[in-house]
Parts: structure tokens; C-alpha cells; sequence
């Protein structure tokens, strides 16, 4: 892959900015939709469902943008089948398992370990500059996330003898989406985020819909007697958090890098509070907005320019 440097203003990303923050705003909303939808289906097969109508929805959005789709040669097909085990396979059987050890409290404290990995593994993997500013902001963004996370209810954390086996499962989600982060750049640039995006969905929904049918999860009664509710929280977990989402959130790889793309994941259990007290009648405290401030200004100083002008390199 080519790269080149190029130099920019500052101005130019704010339309990145804002797109990577509605992207984390929508990843917020997706644990308040997963709370409507608990105990209706099972884990693996809510999963399969939703990427079933993200790969829906990805595919009526290229036929009415008369966008056809594209022919991948062999080495892209194996690498978007890559993309599709860690991003969407791996991701979520680890995630579903996990959380049959540990709670969404600590998980969720887990996978705010993702900027740091993303940060850290693209330094060493693609030798992207990682300053002082960039790890400072890094390390603020994880301590203003785990703010938030400790502060809802300190004993949801405590650990049970087998945490250790749900530590290590939510970890492999971690993994798997510093993966799918990491790995998609030349994808990126050949086929485009909304091409990348959608035959990776498409190769990961049919390795849940396997992994579902031969475990006997696959339970159409359950669907059909899901409420309005739980409908729409089906839909939104499809629609707007997996294909909307993921088209968004590579386009902001695409565009600044993994690193300035990874910080603004922090943001996630902030909007997932706030939602969470807006429909759920959650109790927002003292401790939670001090973390949300800590997150937003760590994003500041990972993305904010120290020269008017400055070389920046293109992935």
C-alpha cells in the first residue's frame, strides 16, 4: 500500500469529528436497545438477527444509491472473510459468552481498553506517530470512560470465581476489534468503507448463523412473540448500529487513521448513561459527567493539532 504525506487544515476533520461522535452516540444507544431486547432471544441467535438486517440494510442502501456491488478478487475475499471472523464472528461470541461470567458493568470496562490497543498496535504494526499528546489522550479517554463505567455501582464489578474465564473472552472482543480496526486499510482504499463494510457483515452474519443453527438457538417462536419494543430494538441494533455505524466509523478510518478514529470509542459508555437516564430513568451523578469531561478532553488532545499546518500521514 502507498503512503503519502499530506498536509491539511485543521477545519477540514471537524466533519470527521462529528461523524466519529455520532457513530460512539449510536454505539451508546445500542446497550439501552440490548437491555428492551434481553431475555426475548437468546444471546447467539439476537446476534444473528441483528447482523441479518444489517446485511438487509447495507444491501437495499447500495440498490437505491445504484451502487452495484463489487467483484473482490481471491485475496480480498480472504481478507474481508478475516475482517468478518474478528469484527463480527469472533466479537460477538465473545462478548455474548463473556457476559454469562461477568457483568455489562465490567465488560464494559474491558473494552474501553480499545484505543489503547488500537493506539499501541498501530505504532507497532504500521509505524503510526504516536506523541506525547496522543498517549496522554489515550490513557485520559480510558480513566474518563472507567469513571463512568465504576461510578454507576461499584459492586456490579466484584468478582465471581470463574471472572477470570469471562475477563478473557471480553479481551478476545477487544482482540477482535482491534482486528477489524486495523486490518481493513487496504480494503479501504480499494473497495471503500461501504463496500468493505458490507461484505464483511455479510461473511460474519453467516458464520453466526452457522455457529446458531448447529447449537439449536435458532427459535422462530421467540421472534414471533417479541413486543413493539423489542421490534424496534432489533432494528436499531441492525440498522443504525451495525450498518449505518460501521460504514461511518471506517470512513473515520479511512479518512484520520485508527488511532484519532479508536480514541472516540471512550465515548460509548458515556452516551450509553445518558441514554440510559433519558430512557430509562437511570441516575446520572457527580462522578459519571467528571468522567465524560475527562473522555471528551482526552478525544481533544488525541486529535488537536500543535501547528497551524502539519504533515499528516494518509492510510
Amino acid at each position: 500500500m502507498t503512503l503519502y504525506e499530506q498536509t491539511r487544515p485543521a477545519a477540514s476533520d471537524m466533519p470527521v469529528y462529528v461523524n466519529l461522535a455520532l457513530v460512539s452516540m449510536v454505539w451508546g444507544g445500542t446497550w439501552v436497545a440490548g437491555r428492551f431486547l434481553a431475555g426475548g432471544l437468546s444471546p447467539m441467535f439476537a446476534a444473528s438477527l441483528r447482523f441479518l438486517l444489517a446485511s438487509v440494510a447495507l444491501l437495499v442502501f447500495l440498490r437505491l444509491a445504484r451502487i452495484p456491488l463489487a467483484r473482490p478478487t481471491r485475496r480480498q475475499w480472504l481478507h474481508l472473510a478475516v475482517l468478518g471472523f474478528f469484527g463480527i464472528f469472533l466479537y460477538n461470541l465473545c462478548f455474548f459468552y463473556g457476559l454469562q461470567y461477568i457483568n455489562a458493568s465490567r465488560a464494559s470496562l474491558i473494552v474501553s481498553l480499545n484505543p489503547a490497543v488500537i493506539g499501541l498496535a498501530s505504532w507497532l504494526l504500521f509505524k503510526e506517530r504516536l506523541g506525547r499528546m496522543k498517549v496522554l489522550g489515550i490513557a485520559i479517554c480510558i480513566g474518563g470512560a472507567g469513571t463512568v463505567i465504576v461510578s454507576r455501582n461499584p459492586q456490579w464489578l466484584a468478582a465471581s470465581p470463574d471472572a477470570w474465564i469471562g475477563d478473557l473472552l471480553i479481551l478476545g472482543c477487544v482482540l477482535g476489534w482491534g482486528v477489524y480496526s486495523l486490518c481493513a486499510r487496504s480494503l479501504n482504499q480499494s473497495l471503500g468503507p461501504v463496500q468493505t463494510v458490507t461484505f464483511s457483515i455479510l461473511l460474519g452474519t453467516s458464520m453466526l448463523w452457522t455457529l446458531a443453527a448447529m447449537r439449536g438457538e435458532v427459535d422462530w417462536a421467540a421472534l414471533a412473540s417479541l413486543g413493539a419494543a423489542q421490534w424496534g430494538s432489533l432494528i436499531y441494533l441492525g440498522v443504525f448500529g451495525s450498518a449505518l455505524a460501521y460504514i461511518g466509523y471506517y470512513d473515520g478510518l479511512r479518512k484520520i487513521g485508527a488511532t484519532r478514529s479508536g480514541v472516540f470509542i471512550a465515548l460509548n459508555p458515556l452516551t450509553a448513561v445518558i441514554f440510559g437516564a433519558l430512557l430509562l430513568g437511570e441516575r446520572l451523578t457527580p462522578a459519571m459527567c467528571a468522567g465524560g469531561a475527562m473522555v471528551l478532553a482526552g478525544i481533544y488532545l488525541c486529535n488537536k493539532p500543535f501547528a497551524s499546518a502539519r504533515k499528516r500521514r494518509i492510510l
